[in-house]
């Protein structure tokens, strides 16, 4: 599967900050831009957000070390995840949160996930700016890696702040769900759940990747269908894929390319169900025309000595609006096969996806 830009596709929504998103998909409302959070909120009109997560650097890349899989690695993420200095930190945590405020609706509310390295900076310039702090939720990691210093106690929590936009919000609370969820208990604000699964992980790995489990429980105790969900640090994308799992409308803002990737990757995973039919072809080597049983003189039991005798390369191009195959054409390339595209009569097409198809054909010469 292959992700493309029409390039002769306009930006027609107003609202879309500069750069245009590097993926949209109108259909299913999602939205991903890359580039600094602040910039891109910055162009984003104010008040229009239901629901934002926020999973910030937490500053922990100091060149330390830790335990993954049972191994001892580096604990550096990146330039991201490097930390200035208290001061410095929290005047970023300050920025980006006043960025989140102004585009929230009045009664939107914000989550924002951390452990103690800076989620009591996010805390504290909450208050500073107005916020209306609701719950602290302590999520428990079931099988947490060991602390290899052996000096401290095994970090096992991370805590999430939910906050409403001000004191006057009256936030958004599916407070009957989240019982039903809980088999009919009030739930608690301790959460346990299980890291990201091994499916989850299975077009790469990111260092701060989120569980979906824990992304759709916050989507559905704060938020409706067809609600608009931010995330100003994407990440590995989790947030928008259970935006889209659960009909709601996203938008994502990352600025490493790598986490972009994974991201696009992941969401097309889920956009893109392709289904597959193999036409049988009848045809007859033999030259007397009545069926006869040749059976014992076939033997195909033995090793396979194949010869490829076909190989067929073919791109399907799938619409924004019409959400199928609109143009096929065989090809040796994607370029090739988008100069196909654009000199058929369907050139003026939106499309959101190529998908990409390789057949080959060997013949069996060992029987």
């Amino acid at each position: 599967m292959t992700r493309v830009a029409n390039p002769s596709s306009p930006a027609t929504d107003s609202t879309s900050p500069s750069p245009a998103p590097v993926f949209h998909d109108p259909r299913h409302h999602i939205k991903i831009y890359q580039g600094d959070c602040l910039e891109i909120l910055s162009a984003l009109p104010a008040d229009c957000v239901d629901l934002i997560f926020a999973d910030p650097p937490y500053f922990l890349s100091n060149g330390g070390i830790t335990c993954h899989a049972g191994k001892m690695v580096s604990v550096n993420k990146g330039e991201w995840d490097r930390s200035r200095g208290a001061a410095e930190n929290h005047e970023f945590n300050r920025a980006w949160l006043a960025a989140c405020q102004r585009v929230l609706k009045p009664d939107g509310s914000i989550w924002v996930s951390g452990t103690s390295h800076v989620i009591h900076s996010v805390g504290f310039a909450m208050q500073q700016l107005g916020f209306k702090l609701l719950n602290d939720i302590s999520w428990v990691k079931p099988n947490p890696p060991p602390n290899l210093s052996c000096r401290y106690f095994t970090h096992a929590t991370e805590t999430i702040i939910w906050a409403a936009k001000s004191k006057k919000s009256r936030h958004k609370f599916n407070y009957k769900l989240m019982k039903q969820i809980n088999a009919g208990r009030q739930m608690k604000s301790v959460w346990t759940i299980p890291p990201p699964e091994p499916w989850e992980k299975k077009f790469g790995k990111h260092p701060a990747q989120k569980p979906l489990a824990l992304l759709e429980r916050i989507l559905l105790a704060s938020s409706s269908e067809g609600d608009l969900v931010l995330d100003p640090f994407l990440g590995s994308g989790t947030s928008a894929l259970a935006a889209f799992r659960l009909s709601r409308r996203s938008i994502g803002i990352e600025a490493e390319s790598i986490s972009l990737d994974l991201t696009l990757q992941r969401l097309c995973s889920d956009l893109v169900q392709v289904g597959i039919s193999i036409a049988c072809i009848q045809f007859s080597l033999d030259l007397f025309p009545d069926p006869m049983d040749r059976s014992n003189n076939t033997n195909m039991s033995g090793p396979i000595s194949a010869k490829l005798v076909r190989r067929e390369r073919h791109y399907y191009f799938v619409g924004s609006s019409r959400r199928e195959v609109i143009y096929s054409a065989p090809a040796d390339s994607l370029e090739d096969a988008w100069a196909k595209f654009t000199s058929s009569a369907q050139s003026s097409a939106q499309i959101i996806f190529v998908i990409k198809t390789e057949t080959e054909i060997y013949l069996n010469s060992g029987t």
